[in-house]
Parts: C-alpha cells; sequence; structure tokens
C-alpha cells in the first residue's frame, strides 16, 4: 500500500495515534493529559483562551478587572469619536460600598457667549505652574496627560502613536524610565524620568550621568520637566525587569544596556540614601537642566514622606511636583504578591501625602498629580477634590491605541503589539490612525470632566472641594463626604479664571478670544 493510498481521514487517525501514544508513554509533565489522552488537551486549550471567553462572553459588563467592558467600551468610543453614551440607566449598583457620588449644584455653571470654552470646549490647562521659580517654568495645557510608559516595555509603534495623539491634544508625555527614545520626539511635550537604572543617562559603570543628562535637556528643548521615579504602583519597592528576549539592538542603544542579559532595574537610587540626599540631588539637577524636578512613588510607610514635608517647609528646596501612584498596579509587570498587595491604593496613599504636606502648609508650592485608573471622568473629579491638580493615564491611553487587555504585557506575546517588540505584532499599528485616537480620548476626557465641573458650579476641576463628594459607606451614616472619610479639606488653588491661563504661545488660535 501506498501512502498516496491513504484517505485523509486516515492521516487524522494516525496524527491522533501518535498524539495518544506521546501523551501516554512519552511526557511526564502533564498528569491530565497522561489519564486523559487526547481529549487533555482541550483543558489546556481552553485555559489558554479563558481571559478571551470571560472577556467577550462570560462576564458582565461591570464584572471584569482591572478594567471592566463598560469602561473599556467608553475609552474605544471616545477614541474613535463614537457614541459613549448610555441609555435606560445606570447598570452600577450604586449602593456599593465606597461608590462615589458628585454633588451637583441647583445651578450649573453656564460660560458666557465669549467664555472660551464656547471656542475650544476641551480647552482646560492645569492651574498651577510647574516650579515657578525655576529658570525654565512649565505650565502644562492639559489636566489630562500621558503617565510613564518606556520604550521597550512598550513597542516603538504605540510609543509614537502616543506622543503624537499627546501632540496633537496639547498634553505631554512621560517617557518613562526606559530614556528618551526617537519616538517620544514626535512633537508632544515631554517630562523625562530618571529611575534607579538611569536608562538613557547612565555612564559606562551603569552609574547616573549629569554630563548626559544636561546635554539631553539642552539638546532637545521638548524636555520640559525631570521625574525622579523612586516606586511604582505594579511593583512599590521592587526593581523593574526587561527579559533579554524584549531587547533589540535600538533598545541596547537607547537603554545603554548590553544584549543577551535580562536588565534589571535596582530597587533603589545609587546617588542619594536618605531624604536630605534626594532633595540635594533634586536642586542640582533644577540648578544645571534649569527644569523643574518631581517625583513619582507609591505609598506605604510615610515615616519619610513626613520628613521630606518637614524639610522643604523649612528651607522652600524640594520637589516641584509629585506623582502619586496607586498599588492598583499598571503596565509594569510585577510579581502576583507585589501586584495584588504591595502599596496602598491610590485613593488611601494620596490622601495620606497630601494630608502631611497640609500639616506643613506647602500644597501651594506643590503640583500633585493622580495615577491609578484615574482615566475617567468620575474618578478624575474624585481626584481633583482630593487636591490633586493633574492625572496621568497609562493602560486607559493602551486601549486608546488599541489595547484589549490580554493581560500579556510581560509575555512579549502582545496581540495588538503595544506591549511587545515582536515586529509582526507591532505592524498592525496604524501610527496616524491610533494618534487621531489618542488625541481624541485625551479631548473627550477634557471636555467631559469640564461637563462635570460646570454640572458641579465650577469653571475649572481644581474648584471642586472634599464636599462636592459622598461616598457610600455600608452602615448607619449611609453616606459621608471624603472630608469627613479621609478627615482633611483640601486647600484652595488659587484661580482667576479660565482665560487667566491661556498660553498664547501654545494655543495660538485664541489670539482672539476676549475676557
Amino acid at each position: 500500500m501506498n501512502l498516496s493510498d491513504i484517505p485523509f481521514w486516515g492521516w487524522i487517525l494516525i496524527a491522533l495515534l501518535l498524539v495518544f501514544i506521546y501523551d501516554v508513554f512519552l511526557q511526564r509533565k502533564h498528569i491530565i493529559q497522561h489519564n486523559f489522552p487526547l481529549v487533555g488537551h482541550i483543558r489546556y486549550w481552553l485555559e489558554k483562551i479563558g481571559p478571551e471567553l470571560r472577556q467577550y462572553i462570560v462576564a458582565n459588563n461591570r464584572e471584569e478587572l482591572p478594567f471592566n467592558r463598560s469602561e473599556r467600551s467608553w475609552v474605544y468610543a471616545s477614541a474613535k469619536k463614537q457614541n459613549n453614551y448610555q441609555g435606560f440607566g445606570t447598570d452600577q449598583d450604586i449602593h456599593q460600598h465606597s461608590y462615589v457620588f458628585i454633588n451637583n449644584a441647583m445651578l450649573p455653571f453656564e460660560p458666557s457667549e465669549n467664555h472660551i470654552n464656547h471656542q475650544k470646549p476641551d480647552f482646560l490647562p492645569c492651574a498651577k505652574v510647574i516650579g515657578p521659580q525655576r529658570k525654565r517654568p512649565f505650565h502644562p495645557q492639559s489636566v489630562i496627560n500621558i503617565s510613564a510608559m518606556s520604550f521597550g516595555s512598550l513597542s516603538a509603534r504605540a510609543i509614537e502613536s502616543l506622543n503624537r495623539g499627546a501632540a496633537k491634544a496639547g498634553s505631554y508625555h512621560n517617557t518613562g524610565e526606559g530614556g528618551f527614545s526617537p519616538y517620544h520626539r514626535t512633537g508632544a511635550n515631554v517630562i523625562f524620568q530618571v529611575g534607579t537604572a538611569y536608562f538613557g543617562v547612565r555612564d559606562e559603570n551603569g552609574k547616573f550621568s549629569m554630563d548626559k543628562l544636561v546635554k539631553l535637556t539642552k539638546d532637545y528643548p521638548q524636555i520640559r520637566a525631570i521625574e525622579v521615579k523612586l516606586s511604582q504602583g505594579a511593583k512599590p519597592g521592587k526593581g523593574g525587569v526587561l527579559p533579554a528576549a524584549k531587547i533589540t539592538h535600538e533598545i541596547s542603544d537607547i537603554r545603554g544596556v548590553p544584549m543577551g542579559k535580562d536588565v534589571i532595574s535596582p530597587a533603589s537610587h545609587s546617588t542619594f540614601k536618605d531624604v536630605p540626599g534626594l532633595i540635594d540631588w533634586i536642586e542640582e539637577i533644577a540648578e544645571k537642566t534649569g527644569l523643574p524636578v518631581g517625583i513619582k512613588g507609591a505609598i506605604g510607610k510615610t515615616i519619610l514622606w513626613e520628613q521630606l514635608a518637614w524639610s522643604m517647609s523649612k528651607d522652600g528646596r524640594g520637589p516641584d511636583f509629585i506623582t502619586i501612584d496607586g498599588g492598583e498596579g499598571g503596565t509594569g509587570a510585577a510579581p502576583m504578591s507585589f501586584a495584588n498587595h504591595v502599596s496602598l491604593p491610590f485613593i488611601y496613599g494620596f490622601a495620606k501625602i497630601y494630608k502631611l504636606f497640609k500639616q506643613f502648609e506647602i500644597t501651594q508650592r506643590v503640583v500633585f498629580i493622580g495615577s491609578a485608573k484615574l482615566g475617567f471622568p468620575s474618578k478624575a473629579v474624585m481626584a481633583f477634590a482630593m487636591g490633586c491638580d493633574m492625572v496621568n493615564v497609562a493602560r486607559e491611553a493602551m486601549m486608546a491605541v488599541g489595547c484589549i487587555q490580554a493581560q500579556k504585557c510581560h509575555t512579549n506575546g502582545c496581540p495588538t503589539g503595544i506591549a511587545t517588540q515582536n515586529k509582526w505584532l507591532q505592524s498592525g499599528i496604524n501610527i496616524h490612525d491610533k494618534a487621531e485616537r489618542t488625541a481624541s480620548y485625551l479631548k473627550t476626557f477634557r471636555k467631559e470632566l469640564l461637563t462635570l465641573t460646570h454640572a458641579g458650579g465650577y469653571e475649572h476641576p481644581c474648584q471642586f472641594t472634599m464636599q462636592d463628594i459622598h461616598m457610600a459607606l455600608d452602615d448607619a451614616n449611609l453616606t459621608s463626604t471624603l472630608a469627613d472619610t479621609f478627615k482633611y479639606e483640601k486647600d484652595e488653588v488659587p484661580f482667576n479664571g479660565m482665560h487667566s491661563l491661556i498660553n498664547l504661545e501654545n494655543v495660538p488660535e485664541l489670539m482672539d478670544v476676549n475676557e
């Protein structure tokens, strides 16, 4: 009998027989495949596609984490300029613990006909200037900006899409700790993040190089501020790891690291060991670059934060802005124990730090930035009411580019090409289209944040107070204001009207707007 005489179904039976023999007699790793040959493979196949099954078939609109289907749908619709409304009332359990209620005003704020938001409905700059005492102060023209996500963890096309989108929306783009890549240089203002490994500004021994940082900021004036990363929400107290499989020659050159080895970021900085050392270093960077300098941290123990606030109150030195990251995690891959249990969620961590700075009467000197699942208007309102001056978005911005929450960021197998260095997977990202979507998401976010602000009776979200937000407590009190819940009142932010925030150099189309 010739092999060509074997029918197609015969080849299928032979293949199944070979799999049967392999499962029972040759492999020793999987009990299920040994005890249930052939059909045991179905179990592993279903396990592999389980997230997709739950995401699109099993889970309801409000069930998934970290972002449920309703939240993702709002981002997608906003990015695509589609209808992002919902009908027939809310589908949320408004009586659940910690549910947030925004107190609307009996008479909402109504912009006059010549108000700037009539001409530019998403115009919403930060009410504060970052580092007004520095040589090059920075006044962000958007309160919604793109958070730290480095080139290496994200693909080149994803970074460029985010940067171009931020430029179109007038937002800034934080580089993350992976260095300043060519894909961060496509139009947006940039905050350059300095991590514990000093990628992009390190010498041949892996130590921080002030000369390289100064040269970088002089060569690229779009770098408007420096952020020193102390920790991040995904893995506070632990350094990062970029697997060798994700390191390309380009990443190696940008970060200043060797090929073929996992790149490990230390848990702490080598340039300082205590709070006075941190302050001295911040002041040295600010003096030599002329730029505002801030810090980013996830919050756990607060004794050193108290020492920082006390020191700043005594001599006026220290960070110009503070980014508070929540323990809700982010785009960085992390051990499960870190992702699930280390550091406080944003709302608790921010309240602790703001209260400290309020105690030492220095909240006006610092620009507070919130970061941790705040990429939705209602959550941003809560953050502003607590004392935030701006909000950074990371995973939500990734969704605007096309992220489907596959949760494979750490595998180099992101199916959308966003969190991978796989050239084939990246090729599906249309940079022009995704930049437009990123810009549309940011603009829609600002516009809806303004709508909520006006409903609360205010012109700018910096005017929200702790009394404007109620939380459900599940006890006899039913609900409580943020002020009663967290035991502090937010300090008033100086604000002289939206027109006072116009920067004509950045927004030339507003030259003819009269107050």
